[in-house]
């Protein structure tokens, strides 16, 4: 099987505003015992944060071509966390929803990522944002190029 090391990051300028927010993804995909790098950035009209952070490794996950042995390097605790501390088995053994405490936020995300990583042997690793890990700093220039990119071709479209 093979190795894929991947980082992704996602983020959204204006959290939350409908109608007035612009988010984007960005990740690297590292095989061949590092020989080989991938990148990917995308942005998104009226997102979230959380959203971003799911489609990013969404995208990654999607990109391979058969199962691999990955592991998943994010800043992002909402992503890791629901596979480190076992949201997500909580989630399905309760039909794709919170139980009592109510409806599960960005369920069509959530299974599409969950399908995704049960197609592979995928482990998660939290990593400090914005810190001294380059690769990690890579992902999140991806994200701002991205919007950046994005907000640039909205001004041509105006003009």
């Amino acid at each position: 099987m093979k190795q894929i090391i991947i980082y992704t990051d996602g983020g959204c300028r204006g959290n939350g505003k409908n109608d007035k927010n612009i988010g984007a993804i960005g990740g690297i995909l590292i095989y061949q015992a590092g020989q080989q790098k991938k990148e990917f950035k995308k942005a998104f009209p009226n997102t979230t944060n959380n959203q971003m952070e799911l489609m990013a490794v969404i995208t990654a996950l999607q990109m391979l071509k058969e199962p691999c042995q990955v592991t998943i390097h994010s800043d992002s605790s909402y992503v890791v966390n629901a596979y480190k501390q076992h949201w997500v088995d909580g989630w399905k053994k309760k039909g794709w929803t919170r139980g009592k405490a109510g409806a599960l936020k960005n369920k069509e995300l959530w299974v599409t990522l969950d399908q995704l990583v049960q197609k592979n042997d995928v482990s998660f690793e939290k990593v400090k944002g914005h810190a001294n890990d380059n690769l990690n700093n890579r992902a999140d220039l991806l994200v701002n190029e991205a919007m950046d990119e994005w907000l640039e071709d909205q001004k041509r479209c105006i003009l």
